[in-house]
């Protein structure tokens, strides 16, 4: 038997918490709720959830502080759920480390579509190699780096890197085409897709996310075009 995908809905709505875990147990999936950043934290390493939805307006401790705390020792799968919509509270939540962000009140249809996408592009373990130790699949290989789109796994100078999709993603597509130049507005449009047309510092926060697990090499590195946006930059 095949154990289904687990996920932990964090909201204090408990209406639009079972709302949520209806749609989720009628495409397969285990849900359990709970109504607070404390209970969250607590049930998450009980749980084992494969992905988390979770609210930013708690009582007590508020959604961001559940990333901030869940990120220093997971990098499963989060998207936020918010009324707000400014743009300052969605770069908040993915400076964090969340995966997506939904608005407040979203389609039962496309939230089920964000789930199994974002659970879809979350593959943990370590690559996949050949019997002469080549990485397979679809990837990149530089000197002391390989990025690997098929089981989402980034090898940095040896060590396997923890790296949430939308940032393995990204790297991947800049190092997939080295030295080529890509506005924010191009690397919005391949990696988030139409709905984050136009919020370009969603692009700015996960470069520095990058920055800060993957350190420039000799060989390369991720450079800003001052003006146009970003290129992996391979050094002859």
């Amino acid at each position: 038997m095949i154990d289904k995908q687990r996920i932990l809905i964090v909201d204090d709505d408990a209406n639009i918490a079972e709302l949520i875990s209806l749609y989720l147990i009628k495409e397969c999936y285990e849900t359990k709720i709970v109504g607070d950043g404390e209970s969250a934290l607590k049930v998450f390493s009980a749980f084992k959830p494969n992905l988390i939805l979770l609210d930013l307006m708690l009582p007590g401790m508020d959604g961001y502080q559940v990333c901030r705390e869940i990120r220093t020792a997971s990098q499963i799968p989060i998207i936020m759920l918010s009324a707000k919509g400014e743009i300052f509270d969605k770069v908040l939540g993915l400076e964090l480390g969340a995966d997506d962000y939904m608005i407040k009140p979203f389609d039962s249809k496309e939230l089920v579509a964000r789930v199994k996408a974002v659970l879809r592009r979350y593959q943990a373990g370590p690559a996949v190699t050949s019997s002469q130790g080549k990485p397979q699949g679809k990837f990149v290989e530089y000197p002391n780096l390989v990025v690997n789109l098929t089981n989402y796994s980034v090898l940095y100078r040896g060590h396997s890197i923890d790296m949430p999709p939308k940032e393995l993603e990204l790297l991947y597509f800049l190092a997939a085409s080295p030295n080529q130049v890509f506005t924010r507005e191009q690397l919005l449009d391949h990696i988030w897709g139409y709905e984050y047309v136009g919020d370009t510092r969603t692009v700015d926060v996960h470069i520095k996310r990058l920055r800060e697990k993957i350190r420039d090499d000799e060989n390369w590195a991720l450079s800003t075009v001052w003006g146009i946006g970003y290129k992996f930059e391979v050094k002859r």
